[in-house]
Parts: C-alpha cells; sequence; structure tokens
C-alpha cells in the first residue's frame, strides 16, 4: 500500500468533487478503489464495492440532479483528508417522502477521505439534513420517517427534572 502526499490526495479530491459536480457516474468511479465505502451519516446511507457505489450515486443524482460541490479548505493527516466547502442542491422526486419546493438548497459540508492504493478508498460525506429540508420546504421529520423509520423521530422518554433551589 503507497501513502499518497496531501497534494495527491486534494488532487483526487478535487477531482471527484468535479465529477459529482458534472454528475458523472463512470469519471467518479475510476476515481474509486474496488474496495471502495461511500458513507452519508445525514441519509444513514453506506455503500460498499463498485457495484453498490455506481448504485448509489446514481440515485442520488436521481434526487439531486443539479448537485454542485465545490471544496474551499483541507486538512490532511497521513492517509487521511478532511475537505470543507459548499454543496449547491435541489432536492426532487418522491424518494424521501415529501414533495419539495424545487429551490436550489446551499448548505455547509464536509467530507472525510481514506485512500488505498492510490485511489480514494472511503468517502464520508457530512451535512445538516434538517438545512436541506428547510430550504426544501419539507418536514426534517417526514424525511427521517423516510430514511430511519419511526423510531427515528419518537419522543424522548427521558425526563428533565427541574433544578431545586
Amino acid at each position: 500500500m503507497r501513502t499518497l502526499d496531501s497534494r495527491r490526495m486534494f488532487e483526487l479530491a478535487q477531482a471527484l468533487a468535479t465529477a459529482k459536480s458534472q454528475q458523472d457516474v463512470p469519471a467518479a468511479m475510476e476515481l474509486f478503489h474496488r474496495d471502495m465505502v461511500l458513507e452519508a451519516p445525514a441519509f444513514g446511507t453506506r455503500a460498499c464495492g463498485w457495484a453498490a457505489n455506481e448504485r448509489a450515486l446514481t440515485g442520488f443524482f436521481a434526487s439531486f440532479p443539479d448537485y454542485e460541490v465545490g471544496l474551499e479548505g483541507r486538512a490532511a493527516d497521513g492517509d487521511a483528508l478532511v475537505c470543507w466547502g459548499t454543496v449547491r442542491m435541489t432536492m426532487t422526486g418522491d424518494r424521501f417522502g415529501v414533495t419539495p419546493n424545487g429551490r436550489r438548497a446551499e448548505l455547509p459540508v464536509f467530507i472525510q477521505f481514506a485512500f488505498k492504493d492510490g485511489l480514494i478508498g472511503c468517502e464520508r460525506f457530512f451535512f445538516d439534513l434538517s438545512e436541506l429540508c428547510a430550504q426544501s420546504g419539507v418536514s426534517t421529520d417526514a424525511v427521517r420517517r423516510k430514511l430511519f423509520g419511526a423510531a427515528a423521530i419518537a419522543p424522548s422518554t427521558a425526563r428533565i427534572e427541574p433544578i431545586q433551589r
């Protein structure tokens, strides 16, 4: 396993950002290691391997056909890279069980990368689902219910006791 320098790691991340901003799944796939893991915790998704990643990207672009990401900063340590920037995307369709307003959302994003054999081996894509829902004119609770089931929004059974003075 060869170690990449931070410049090369960022070149790969930037090439991936460009491919995804053009909804170019084949170009994105060329940057992925065969064991690639793609995670989007806000959506509760994890794709492992080429076939699963190809399906995940194709489905994502069906829901967000104008997806665009700009990387504005980065930090690297060893075989890891974190980038931050802005993502712009319009929620479409009914994948999330809601009818979006058709407006383009603009959100801060940070992306954690790991590398393997000179390629991207892992991408973890973080953004605020509630802010995406707010800008898209949909209920965060409805989207979370669709993504994670009813338990994701069940009221807490914890009870907050008043402070005794």
